[in-house]
């Protein structure tokens, strides 16, 4: 059991079971999680900012996707809040749209009606606000404006030293376990040099407007206005994309707009962007459509804010002498399919199991080395979705069969494992590795296939406007409603090796695809993958009205 140990000030340090090093989102959950799960632990979380913070203007990473969004929901019991006080989003919207004056001539894609499992729009002020009170609540001290001056990690069984200024006073917390979710602060990972840089160089300005712009206003063309209908386009995650870059637009609920750019660095260098004057002018250049609906007098900035190599791994994240970080304190991937949140969750409850096997007794490195060897399988392989892809993120015919392969892969293993509560179930992790390493082996082999098919058709064509409606696709409205089914272990197991068959015949169609524009395409090692295996006993996957003629393409109606 712990002890509370001696008062700020006085003459040794106050004893806690565990020690959290920012009070950001991710610190903040965890620290709910771990009193959720452990009522009888004693938390303390340093934060150096100011509590409460400012909404809207206050940090990046609105959106969320399913694992995020269910770790928020269902695991920490948040849902009233998120349905009351923030927005239910429609889904993840692109529009393939570099240089287009008018919306109708751009093609699109996302869903017309909400897909089975939610997630929201972040306004991350009004959410980390409302998870400081909850933690409170909780019994967990959350100390704001509490600056760390030494940190001190123990190699032994003695406790780690953490000493900070707070209310004007040097205070000392002896802790059973450090937890470092301090952000690009990184207090660990500065201490211990673990920093590793990635391959993946991209660069991100942002800023916040007061106020915000209704997408389908911006045409009058009546195919626009009911192409989506009864989706509102406003309320996605936007995404209007150009050869080497995409821009965001993310609603948030007290009323304002959050925008920013995200770019291959060596394609659109950020000092082409980087004040809010230069970024207005380069959507100018780039997304007239977008800067006349944002060049308004009205609109008045919130905040403005640029990144330089945002993308970035680490070289440890969890520790056999009782430390760990979570969030971007460890690693950071890409905005683009907004997996920020899913990584803090994942993290977050490895974090939990460790400390709870350390309070059981049992030695807990060899389960930190497991743990670290998935989370940073997890990052490898999310991260191949945008390494060296930025180049054909314009293009409007490649770009719409990535996304629905990068789908395939999320829904089919990822999120499945997190929603079931199986990510640190080792005999079940071990029946599902062949699972596994063949979609690991699919996705990679089509990375590079889209890659090479989007560069090689360097000027697509951007004529004729096409809307790919995902929400017609039944396969994704079975893999998005399937993922909070319980299942037993042997259901379960089988239900992916029918997913990985799935992904197994998308990237079959994929492939004959892109034969039928470059026959002399590589296969990236499909032809060798999909051997022996017969494609044609699975449903097909792609819409063929998608990709059909222009002429001949007509919308299917979805079923219900």
């Amino acid at each position: 059991m712990h002890t509370e140990g001696q008062d700020p000030g006085g003459d040794g340090p106050r004893h806690r079971d565990v020690v959290i090093l920012g009070g950001g989102l991710a610190g903040l959950t965890l620290a709910l999680q771990l009193r959720q799960r452990n009522p009888g632990l004693a938390i303390t979380v340093v934060e150096r900012r100011a509590h409460p913070v400012r909404e809207a203007a206050h940090k990046v990473g609105e959106s969320t996707v399913e694992i995020g969004a269910h770790y928020f929901a269902d695991v920490l019991g948040l849902r009233e809040h998120l349905e009351t006080e923030q927005l239910r989003k429609y889904g993840l919207r692109y529009f393939f749209s570099e240089g287009q004056h008018r919306v109708e001539d751009c093609s699109e894609m996302g869903v017309s009606h909400l897909l089975p499992t939610p997630s929201w729009q972040l306004d991350r002020g009004r959410f980390e606000n409302f998870l400081g009170d909850r933690v409170r609540e909780a019994g967990v001290e959350f100390l704001d404006q509490a600056v760390v001056r030494t940190l001190e990690l123990s190699e032994s069984d003695a406790p780690h030293l953490v000493k900070f200024d707070h209310g004007g006073q040097s205070h000392t917390l002896a802790a059973r376990f450090v937890v470092d979710a301090s952000g690009r602060a990184g207090l660990i990972k500065r201490k211990l040099d673990l920093a590793q840089p990635n391959d993946h160089d991209a660069n991100a300005v942002w800023w916040r407007i007061d106020g915000q712009t209704d997408l389908d206003q911006w045409s009058d063309d009546p195919w626009w206005r009911q192409r989506f209908q009864p989706a509102r386009r406003v309320n996605s995650t936007n995404h209007m994309c150009g050869p080497g870059y995409w821009f965001w637009l993310i609603p948030l609920a007290s009323g304002s707009h959050s925008l920013g750019i995200v770019c291959d660095a060596k394609m659109h260098p950020l000092e082409t962007m980087n004040t809010h004057a230069k970024a207005m002018e380069w959507l100018r250049q780039h997304q007239p459509r977008v800067h006349a609906a944002l060049d308004k007098p009205g609109f008045a900035l919130q905040d403005f804010l640029f990144l330089r190599h945002f993308s970035y791994g680490c070289r440890q994240v969890y520790s056999e002498h009782r430390w760990a970080l979570t969030g971007e304190a460890g690693l950071f991937l890409d905005p683009f399919y907004s997996p920020g949140s899913d990584f803090i969750a994942i993290s977050n409850t490895y974090v939990c199991e460790l400390v709870e096997l350390d309070r059981a007794g049992k030695r807990i490195g060899p389960y930190a080395e497991l743990y670290q060897q998935l989370y940073f399988s997890f990052y490898e392989n999310t991260l191949t979705l945008y390494q060296d892809q930025y180049p054909i993120f314009g293009h409007p015919q490649v770009m719409p069969v990535k996304v629905l392969w990068d789908y395939a892969f999320y829904w089919a293993l990822l999120a499945p494992l997190f929603f079931s509560r199986r990510q640190a179930d080792l005999p079940i992790l071990s029946r599902l590795r062949p699972h596994f390493a063949e979609g690991r082996a699919l996705n990679l082999a089509m990375q590079h296939l889209m890659r090479e098919w989007g560069t090689r058709d360097s000027t697509p064509d951007l004529a004729q406007s096409r809307a790919y409606d995902q929400y017609e696709v039944q396969w994704c409205r079975e893999m998005n409603g399937a993922l909070t089914d319980e299942l037993d272990d042997d259901t379960y197991v089988a239900r992916t090796a029918r997913w990985v068959g799935g992904m197994r015949q998308l990237a079959a169609e994929v492939l004959a695809l892109a034969r039928d524009a470059f026959p002399d395409i590589g296969d990236h090692g499909l032809d060798a993958l999909l051997a022996g295996h017969d494609i044609d006993a699975h449903p097909a996957m792609l819409p063929p009205h998608w990709f059909a003629p222009i002429e001949d393409a007509e919308p299917a109606a979805a079923e219900a």
